[in-house]
């Protein structure tokens, strides 16, 4: 497992999911993730993870980028993202 040496996300000034983010919000910093714009690093797990809590908020488009991605990753890091997924729900 290759470790980030990057600085966390809101050092770099990038927005960071909440308690309160919506689903649109959510799908929003998936995209940044997804595509490696914004200033984010291009970060699957992240983008999955991003879109997994998105579609729980009632983002459509999510859902349907979520399966795009995970097709292009690896089972293993589609697992990964999900169980970031859970954790930020149980520390959201």
């Amino acid at each position: 497992m290759m470790m980030s040496i990057e600085p966390p996300a809101a050092v770099m000034g990038l927005p960071l999911p909440t308690a309160e983010s919506t689903g649109d919000e959510l799908f929003r910093m998936g995209m940044l993730y997804s595509t490696g714009q914004g200033g984010a690093p291009l970060d699957y797990v992240s983008a999955h993870m991003l879109f997994n809590l998105a579609a729980m908020r009632g983002s459509v488009e999510a859902k349907v980028y979520r399966k795009e991605l995970s097709q292009e990753m690896a089972s293993e890091d589609v697992a990964e993202a999900q169980r970031q997924a859970r954790q930020w729900l149980a520390h959201g």
